[in-house]
């Protein structure tokens, strides 16, 4: 597997272990992580991704955890 290229997530805290960081392979899939968990890594397309971050700004009252 080719070595991804993490980026912490703009909306993330400035320090702390409270950060997402995502990354984008070179076959299209999304991959996400949360720094206090960084072996366990969430893939997705982005066309998925896409519906997710649409549906949570749609409906501010609902709290993923």
């Amino acid at each position: 597997m080719t070595e991804l290229n993490w980026q912490k997530s703009s909306f993330s805290e400035a320090a702390g272990d409270n950060c997402l960081y995502v990354a984008a392979a070179s076959t299209g899939t999304i991959h996400l992580r949360e720094s206090d968990t960084p072996t366990i890594t969430l893939a997705t397309t982005p066309t998925t991704l896409a519906a997710l971050i649409r549906t949570l700004t749609a409906n501010p009252h609902v709290r993923v955890t």
